[in-house]
C-alpha cells in the first residue's frame, strides 16, 4: 500500500510508519516534493495564447461592481486574438451594442462563433467587413454575401459546423465536458473534413483553390446498430450577450426567442459580457424568472443600440387577392400534400420555405405544436402588422412570428435535444436533392452556394423517430430532376427521408429495407408515364396508387 504524501504531513503519519514496521506487512510511505505552484502557473501559461493569459489575468483580479459605464468600457481590455461567443440568431438577440464598441475599438484577428454571421449592416457583418474577422465557426453565413467571398478570397477560416452541434459543444464546454458522441454529421462531408476551413489561391486552369488549411475530420465510434462521431467543448475567451433585463448581480432574463444562444454563450466562456435593455437592482427580479444565473456574467453595460427586423413578415392580408401564379400553385399543392402528415397533437418542425404553408391547409379542429429550432414549442401565425410583430420572437428562417396560447420558449441546446432526442413526430424539409435510398441534400452547392447546414444535419439526425418528409418542387429551375438514384450534391444525413412530397407526385422510400422508391400518388390530371419522364431515379407503382 502505497500514499503520497506533502512533507508538512510526515510528522504527523511518522507513529503510523513505526507501528506499521511491527507489522508482518509494511506500508511504504513515499514523500513530495513541496507543490510549486508557480512553476505550474508557468506551465499553463507556456501553453496558453497571449490573448487566453490576458483573459485570465482579468479574471483573476479582485471583482467589484459589475457594472459598467458602456460597451466602451467593457471591453477595452479584451486583446486582440481573442476568441468572442456572440449570441443572437440571425438579428435577434445580438449584442450590437458591443459589437459597436469592438469595431470602433479595432480589435483584429478574431475568431468569433456565433449561429449566424449577421445581415445587411447589422449584427456581425460589421466586423467581418472590417477585416477585423479572421475566422469563424458559424453554422448559416447565408445573408452575409461578403464574408462568403472572404473565405473564397482566402482572407477568412470558416469552420461550418451544424446549428445543434455548436449549442451543444457550447453547453459541454460549460459545463466542464470535453467532448461527446452524436449521430449529427455522420456520412456527411462534416465526418470526413471535406469542407476546407481557408482557402488558397484559384488555380487558372482547373478552377479549384489550393487549401490552406483542411476540415477537421471527426473520430466516430458504434453505440448499439448506430454510428456516432465525437465534438469536442467550444470555449470561448469572451462572450457577448442581449438580454431584456439584468440586475446589477448579472442575473438575466431573456425574451422569447433572444434565449437560443443568450443563455449558453455565458456558460461557456472565460469573461461574460451582457449588454441588457434593462438594468435594475438586486432583488428586482422574480428568482423563478431568472433565465441565467449571476454567476456567470462578469460584466454588464446598457443596450444602447436598436433592435432590427432581419425580415418582417405579415400575414396574407384578408381582402380577397390570391396568387393565382403556377409557381404558387406548385407550392400550394405540395403544403396541401404535406399537411396530411400532420395529425392531431403531433409536434412538427418545420422547415423554410414550401414547409411553413403546410399548417394552414389543416382541419380548424386538428391542433399540432410546431417547433422551431430557434427555441419555440407553440409557434403561431406570421403577425397581421408591423406593430403586432416582435424583433425577438421569430422562427427558423428569421421571420417574426407570433407564439399561441400554451407555447414556450428556450435556449438552443435545449431545442436539439428535444431533435436528437426524437421527441418531435414529423419533420418538413426541402431539398436540393433525394434519393432513391433516401439520402439527403439541401445545404450547399459547390462552387455556388457556400452558405451552411443551419439545423437541417440534426434534425434529421434520429429518422427512426422523427419522421422526415421532403417537400420540395420536382426540379431544379434547370427543370434538372430533384430525385435521383444517388444524390451527387454532399450530404445532409444518409438514408434519411421516408416520404418525399412534389407537385408532381408521393414517393414513399425504403429507406432501411433497400427495396427504394415507391409512387403512391400522382397529382391530379397526371399520368405514370408524366411522372417517369421528370424522374431521374428508378420506382416502383403501388397497386393502389392514389391521386391528390
Amino acid at each position: 500500500m502505497s500514499f503520497l504524501l506533502d512533507q508538512r504531513s510526515l510528522r504527523a503519519v511518522s507513529p503510523l510508519i513505526a507501528c506499521s514496521k511491527k507489522q508482518s506487512h509494511c506500508l511504504q510511505i513515499y514523500v513530495s516534493r513541496p507543490r510549486s505552484f508557480t512553476s505550474s502557473r508557468a506551465l499553463r501559461q507556456e501553453q496558453e495564447s497571449p490573448a487566453e493569459q490576458i483573459i485570465n489575468s482579468i479574471n483573476s483580479r479582485n471583482r467589484g461592481s459589475k457594472i459598467y459605464q458602456s460597451a466602451d468600457d467593457a471591453i477595452s481590455d479584451i486583446p486582440d486574438g481573442s476568441t468572442v461567443l456572440s449570441s443572437g440568431f440571425g438579428l435577434c438577440g445580438v449584442p450590437e451594442t458591443l459589437i459597436d464598441a469592438f469595431r470602433k475599438k479595432g480589435t483584429k484577428n478574431l475568431t468569433v462563433v456565433s449561429n449566424n454571421a449577421g445581415a445587411g449592416d447589422h449584427g456581425l457583418t460589421k466586423l467581418s467587413t472590417s477585416g477585423q474577422i479572421a475566422r469563424m465557426i458559424v453554422s448559416f453565413i447565408g445573408n452575409n454575401k461578403p464574408l462568403g467571398k472572404q473565405y473564397h478570397d482566402g482572407k477568412v477560416a470558416i469552420e461550418l459546423c451544424p446549428q445543434g452541434t455548436i449549442a451543444e459543444r457550447l453547453r459541454a464546454a460549460g459545463a466542464g465536458i470535453p467532448a461527446f458522441f452524436t449521430a449529427t454529421g455522420v456520412s456527411t462531408l462534416i465526418q470526413t473534413g471535406g469542407i476546407p476551413h481557408k482557402l488558397g489561391p484559384k488555380d487558372p486552369q482547373t478552377g479549384k483553390h489550393a487549401v490552406v488549411e483542411p476540415g477537421r475530420p471527426r473520430e466516430t465510434r458504434v453505440f448499439g446498430d448506430r454510428t456516432y462521431m465525437m465534438e469536442t467543448a467550444l470555449q470561448g475567451d469572451v462572450a457577448i450577450v442581449r438580454a431584456w433585463k439584468a440586475d446589477e448581480a448579472g442575473n438575466c432574463v431573456f425574451r422569447t426567442t433572444t434565449k437560443a444562444y443568450g443563455v449558453l454563450m455565458p456558460k461557456a466562456a472565460k469573461l461574460a459580457i451582457v449588454e441588457a435593455e434593462n438594468i435594475v437592482p438586486v432583488g428586482s427580479l422574480d428568482p423563478d424568472h431568472v433565465d441565467l444565473p449571476g454567476i456567470y456574467i462578469d460584466r454588464i453595460v446598457p443596450a444602447t443600440s436598436e433592435k432590427h427586423f432581419e425580415k418582417l413578415v405579415l400575414a396574407p392580408s384578408e381582402d380577397g387577392t390570391q396568387d393565382t401564379s403556377e409557381e404558387a400553385i406548385k407550392r400550394n399543392r405540395i403544403a396541401q400534400r404535406a399537411a396530411k402528415e400532420l395529425h392531431e397533437g403531433f409536434y412538427v418542425n418545420l422547415g423554410v420555405g414550401i414547409p411553413t404553408l403546410a399548417p394552414s391547409y389543416l382541419p380548424p379542429q386538428t391542433k399540432v405544436w410546431i417547433q422551431s429550432e430557434n427555441g419555440i414549442v407553440g409557434m403561431g401565425p406570421y403577425p397581421a402588422t408591423k406593430e403586432d410583430a416582435d424583433p425577438d420572437t421569430v422562427n427558423a428562417g428569421k421571420e417574426t412570428v407570433l407564439l399561441v396560447p400554451g407555447a414556450s420558449t428556450f435556449d438552443s441546446a435545449e431545442s436539439f435535444g428535444m431533435i436528437r432526442g426524437g421527441h418531435v413526430d414529423v419533420s418538413l424539409l426541402g431539398a436540393l436533392q433525394v434519393s432513391a435510398s433516401g439520402d439527403l441534400a439541401n445545404y450547399i452547392i459547390p462552387g455556388k452556394a457556400f452558405n451552411g447546414m443551419g439545423g437541417a444535419m440534426d434534425l434529421v439526425s434520429n429518422p427512426s423517430k422523427t419522421k422526415i418528409v421532403v417537400c420540395t418542387y420536382h426540379t431544379d429551375k434547370n427543370g434538372n430532376s430533384k430525385i435521383l438514384d444517388e444524390c451527387e450534391l454532399p450530404l445532409t444525413g444518409k438514408g434519411v427521408v421516408s416520404t418525399i412530397i412534389t407537385e408532381l407526385a408521393v414517393f414513399q422510400v425504403d429507406r432501411l429495407g433497400g427495396g427504394g422508391l415507391t409512387l403512391t400518388e400522382v397529382a391530379e390530371g397526371l399520368t405514370v408515364e408524366h411522372v417517369k419522364e421528370k424522374t431521374r431515379a428508378r420506382f416502383a407503382v403501388a397497386d393502389d396508387l392514389k391521386t391528390f
